[in-house]
């Protein structure tokens, strides 16, 4: 029956609710710029009523014991798709900068100018064949062009290198993630078995997860037990309720590859099903598209080493020797043959042997080879095989700063659209606190009328 005692009760938990409801606001609050922070309420719910002869009578009011989290699963796997795209593009973008720097034909100092050299200086023999000076220049800018050719070799093979250091790094910084995570899923597990909330450590989880997503393309989901569970790789586990399973690098024929790590303690190697985030970004520039580069700039190396070869070999020098005039198979290893660099002399600028020392026949022949249609098939000059390599160059990285600045922009729209329905407002939390401030006051009030009450009851005894 309705009593003093009950009202005491009533003013008692309406202090406790409110009291938690403050609680809550005030960390909203003090997490307003907290990274991956999702917005609590307290969910207020009647006591149960009881029943007497007099009727049906209210108790007041408790708090649920779980704290609501405001959160969106499905903008969180939109996030998470879309970051493992920036992480992808991002990183290609990143060294395909690299490798354009070393292509730089704006200095002057590129190797389009050391090919211009090289061939003119091919013109100045022609114009005196016998001439000492003009086969001194000729040598000069030969090894210049061929030392370019190397620089640029070694200095594509160095970006890769580095590509390979960068993904040995992401797999540790994966492995650690998946460590994290399998630690939260034993906290909100040991937390929710008992019917409470652990939204703080699922806030620390999902960012980690999204983390996880610009390193490497990930499938995720959650069990009925508050679990997640990370598959990468086409479908091989990373991290299943507290246990994890680590990737690791294995170096094959000099290239990194990705391999992940069996039960049992074998390994397989999933490069090839990265799909994307970084891992894929660092893996498809140094493996498909700089590897790309550096075969057509050998292949350019090559036939200029072959055609160079194939006539000064038929040619005489001034004591009428034959030789040829390049060593090596590509880009990395092309060079001056030595006797030449021994003997300027041996440089072929005559057919006839006949007609030494004036006949410019060879010369001639080796500098039309600038305009022949030598490369791709027949289809392209060495010049305009290498202006379209450079073009191709800008073009991929004009192509990786668009789909960057793309993903860019698609995470901005994702995250403001998540922070409207997770963020904290603080116009919103302050006009909270102010309403749960009344109540409080007004349950405090509450008790000590009740007090009060109880005092006038028992004076009444007196």
């Amino acid at each position: 029956m309705p009593n003093i005692s009950n009202l005491l009760n009533i003013a008692s938990t309406a202090l406790t609710t409110q009291q938690r409801a403050i609680d809550i606001t005030g960390n909203n609050i003090a997490n307003v710029n907290t990274e991956g922070y999702s917005r609590q309420r307290v969910n207020m719910e009647q006591n149960s009523p009881v029943r007497d002869h007099l009727g049906t009578m209210s108790t007041g009011v408790h708090a649920d014991q779980k704290i609501e989290r405001f959160y969106d699963r499905f903008i969180t796997m939109q996030l998470n798709t879309e970051n493992e795209n920036l992480g992808r593009w991002d990183a290609q973008k990143t060294a395909l900068e690299k490798v354009e720097v070393l292509f730089d034909e704006v200095s002057g100092y590129g190797l389009g100018t050391a090919m211009a050299d090289y061939w003119n200086s091919w013109q100045d023999l022609i114009n005196n064949p016998s001439g000492h000076v003009e086969r001194t220049s000729l040598l000069s800018s030969a090894q210049y062009m061929a030392n370019t050719f190397n620089q640029l070799s070694t200095n594509i093979t160095k970006v890769q290198e580095d590509i390979g250091t960068n993904i040995t790094n992401i797999v540790t910084d994966i492995n650690q993630i998946a460590d994290q995570i399998a630690e939260l899923n034993r906290k909100v597990t040991q937390v929710e078995v008992n019917g409470h909330n652990a939204n703080d450590y699922r806030d620390q989880r999902d960012l980690l997860v999204q983390n996880l997503s610009k390193l490497i393309d990930i499938d995720s989901f959650e069990d009925g037990d508050g679990n997640i569970t990370i598959m990468v790789g086409g479908g091989k586990p990373l991290v299943e309720r507290t246990a994890t399973w680590e990737l690791s690098t294995v170096n094959v024929g000099g290239i990194d590859q990705v391999h992940w790590n069996n039960s049992s303690g074998g390994s397989e190697d999933i490069t090839t099903r990265i799909g994307s985030g970084e891992l894929k970004g660092w893996i498809e520039a140094r493996d498909v598209v700089i590897s790309d580069y550096q075969t057509r700039l050998d292949d350019l190396a090559a036939t200029m080493i072959a055609e160079v070869n194939a006539l000064h070999s038929v040619g005489y020098g001034l004591d009428g020797s034959q030789n040829d005039f390049f060593i090596g198979t590509g880009a990395g290893d092309m060079a001056v043959n030595p006797d030449i660099v021994a003997d300027v002399d041996l440089i072929a600028a005559a057919s006839d042997p006949a007609a030494l020392p004036g006949d410019n026949a060879t010369a001639m022949a080796i500098y039309d080879l600038q305009n022949t249609l030598t490369m791709a098939g027949g289809g392209s000059t060495f010049d305009d095989f290498y202006i379209s390599l450079v073009g191709d160059v800008g073009s991929d990285v004009r192509r990786a700063d668009l789909n960057f600045d793309h993903q860019t922009n698609m995470m901005g729209h994702l995250t403001n659209y998540r922070e409207e329905i997770s963020g904290v407002s603080l116009d919103e939390e302050m006009v909270n606190l102010v309403k749960f401030q009344h109540a409080y006051t007004a349950a405090a009030k509450l008790i000590t009328t009740t007090d009060e009450m109880m005092e006038t009851i028992l004076g009444m005894k007196r």
